[in-house]
C-alpha cells in the first residue's frame, strides 16, 4: 500500500514539474499585431473574422438536449412495466408525456422555435 501511494505522488509531482516547464518555455510574451491578425492573401480583412453567434441555434440546441434527456428517461419505463401494474404504468407515462408536450407547447407559443423573426 505504501508503495502505490510512493508511486502515486511521484507520478504527480514528475507530472507538475513537466507541466511547470512546458508553461516556462512555451511563454509567448510578444504579442505581434500582424500575427495575431486573421491572414487574407496578404491583405487586410473586409469584414470580422468571427461569426456572429446564432442564439436561435443556441435554444434550439438546449431544447434537443432537454428531450433528448428526457427521452433516456422513458427508457426505464419499460423496465418498470414489469414491477407494477398497468394503470399505475399507463397514468405514470401519460403524465410524463403531457409534461414534456405542454413543454413542447409553451416554447411553441413563446416562439422559440420559429428560426427567422
Amino acid at each position: 500500500m505504501m508503495m502505490i501511494m510512493i508511486l502515486s505522488i511521484l507520478t504527480l509531482m514528475i507530472s507538475l514539474l513537466l507541466i511547470l516547464i512546458n508553461n516556462l518555455i512555451s511563454y509567448k510574451m510578444i504579442n505581434d499585431r500582424e500575427k495575431s491578425s486573421p491572414f487574407e492573401c496578404g491583405f487586410d480583412p473586409k469584414s470580422s473574422p468571427r461569426l456572429p453567434f446564432s442564439l436561435q441555434f443556441f435554444l434550439i440546441a438546449i431544447m434537443f438536449l432537454i428531450f433528448d434527456i428526457e427521452i433516456s428517461l422513458m427508457l426505464p419505463l419499460i423496465v418498470t412495466l414489469k414491477m407494477s401494474n398497468l394503470f399505475s404504468f399507463i397514468t405514470i407515462t401519460i403524465m410524463f408525456i403531457m409534461i414534456l408536450l405542454m413543454g413542447l407547447y409553451h416554447e411553441w407559443k413563446q416562439g422559440a422555435l420559429n428560426w427567422a423573426y
